[in-house]
């Protein structure tokens, strides 16, 4: 896909020993670290950019929930495409903000 991409990604992290909203804290920084354009919502967080960077940044993000003490994760992605122009987060936001 040549075009910017839109992925939104919720994962539940669960652990006995370990708060889900620290696992949850966790996942976020993988994606701040990664420079990508994103936004934090209550139930998810979108991703602004390369289709393959962001669905590495994904992977990334599980490994990092179980490093830091998940025992399971449930991960939801949705993806939103065009082929003809790119998918941008201020394009779909800007009348709300």
């Amino acid at each position: 896909m040549n075009h910017t991409v839109n992925v939104a990604v919720q994962v539940l992290p669960r652990s006995k020993d370990v708060d889900t909203y620290d696992l949850v804290d966790e996942a976020i920084s993988i994606i701040d670290q990664s420079g990508i354009k994103y936004r934090v919502t209550p139930f998810e967080t979108v991703m602004e950019g390369d289709y393959d960077q962001i669905m590495e940044i994904v992977k990334k993000i599980q490994l990092a929930c179980y490093k830091a003490g998940a025992e399971t994760a449930m991960t939801y992605v949705k993806i939103q495409t065009s082929s003809l122009s790119p998918v941008r987060i201020d394009d779909k936001m800007k009348k709300y903000d």
